[in-house]
């Protein structure tokens, strides 16, 4: 992808508390922040990969990962009032001179090195500042109702005109927290990944798994190990 200087920021704080610990607990023998830290450094676009981060064990385990720590979260970014955004610009704060970044977060495992150079390279090809991964929604909005006070149903979006098919509705797509990529000064400008001017890539449903509780990390788990079974029977 040329000379682009690329920083890749993996932000795992430790107090989670929809799933206590979930960024070191294990599937198929790797702790999840693992997953992410791999993905980073095998995509070839990426030239440093950095973990910002609080807690002794997460920190420890994205470090044996091959993850560079250089620089420990302050406290006041590591509360629930914290935002992704405030992480990252003390991230780039600490760490001047990189032309764009790349957010990524542990919770999105199955993310790979493939998916964040073709997002990267659809936003250099689009001439894009910058670029979100997206993936297609179960149900879709124009099917979807608000409950008035007197009980009465409003569409929530237009419906499509002549639509009786849920195949025939337009695709609608929803942020699947995988993969955030920004030109460094266009994000410290805007604030914000999303603007009119962002660029969607799209992810297939299957590798965009978000882990917020335990049934999402055991579904993950129970397919990555699997996975592993059926690499290591052939």
């Amino acid at each position: 992808m040329g000379n682009n200087k690329v920083l890749a920021i993996i932000t795992a704080r430790g107090g989670s508390k929809g799933l206590p610990r979930k960024n070191v607990l294990l599937a198929a023998g790797k702790p999840l922040i693992a997953w992410t830290v791999e993905a980073a450094l095998a995509a070839s676009v990426v030239n440093r990969v950095v973990l910002s981060s609080d807690d002794d064990e997460i920190i420890s385990a994205a470090s044996a990962a091959g993850c560079d720590i250089p620089f420990r979260r302050p406290p006041e970014l590591a509360t629930d009032k914290a935002s992704s955004m405030d992480v990252v610009f003390h991230a780039l704060h600490r760490l001047p001179g990189y032309e764009f970044v790349v957010l990524l977060q542990p919770t999105s495992p199955m993310r790979t090195a493939a998916d964040i150079e073709a997002a990267f390279h659809l936003m250099k090809v689009r001439n894009a500042p910058a670029c979100v991964s997206v993936s297609e929604v179960d149900q879709s909005p124009y099917w979807m109702y608000s409950v008035q006070d007197d009980y009465r149903l409003t569409n929530l979006l237009p419906p499509p005109t002549i639509v009786n098919r849920r195949q025939d509705l337009p695709r609608v797509y929803t942020l699947n927290g995988a993969i955030y990529i920004a030109q460094v000064d266009w994000l410290l400008n805007t604030k914000s990944f999303l603007s009119p001017d962002t660029i969607a890539y799209r992810m297939p449903k299957e590798r965009s798994i978000d882990i917020d509780n335990a049934d999402d990390f055991q579904e993950f788990k129970n397919i990555v190990e699997l996975n592993l079974r059926g690499s290591t029977s052939q």
